[in-house]
């Protein structure tokens, strides 16, 4: 399904199918991801390879944001059964995001909220009760955008694929 937004008449929002590239995708992580690089925070979409992208997409539903056919924005939505974890995660009413990214010359304009809100309607519509992300403790600026989003911090998590302490926040839905 491709969506068209009033906020946002010339992108369209869906599902990465078979004919997206997943390589387009690791690149708009990387870039994405950049500035928390060079503050030190090994992110997985800091680096990640276009293997270890797909294995991610294939965790979940990866939704898309295009302008003019190039990927802009990505964010992934997990229903509650494919969530584990941490203590939080494993609950069976609690879905969640991962591999959020929205393209640095886009950041600040919403659209990563669209991105958002998007995930938390497909969440109410899998009939989770809550919706859960992970981020670094260290990255206070999206600790700050999640909780003005509405995520209260439930947990702190130590990953073995990161340098940093996580954060686990989590939004009620139903």
């Amino acid at each position: 399904m491709v969506d068209v937004h009033p906020q946002f008449p010339d992108i369209t929002f869906g599902r990465l199918d078979s004919r997206d590239s997943i390589s387009e995708l690791t690149t708009l992580l990387h870039r994405a991801y950049a500035s928390l690089a060079d503050l030190g925070l090994r992110y997985m979409a800091t680096h990640q390879s276009d293997e270890i992208t797909a294995q991610r997409v294939a965790q979940g539903e990866c939704y898309v944001a295009r302008r003019a056919g190039k990927v802009i924005g990505t964010i992934m939505f997990k229903p509650a059964e494919k969530c584990s974890g941490s203590p939080w995660l494993d609950r069976p009413e609690v879905s969640c995001l991962a591999q959020f990214g929205v393209d640095p010359v886009e950041q600040g304009t919403g659209l990563g909220a669209m991105l958002l809100s998007m995930v938390e309607r497909r969440a109410q519509d899998t009939g989770a009760r809550e919706i859960a992300l992970d981020t670094a403790e260290p990255a206070h600026h999206l600790v700050r955008w999640y909780t003005r989003c509405g995520y209260r911090l439930i947990e702190t998590m130590q990953w073995s694929h990161t340098n940093y302490r996580s954060v686990v926040m989590s939004k009620t839905i139903a």
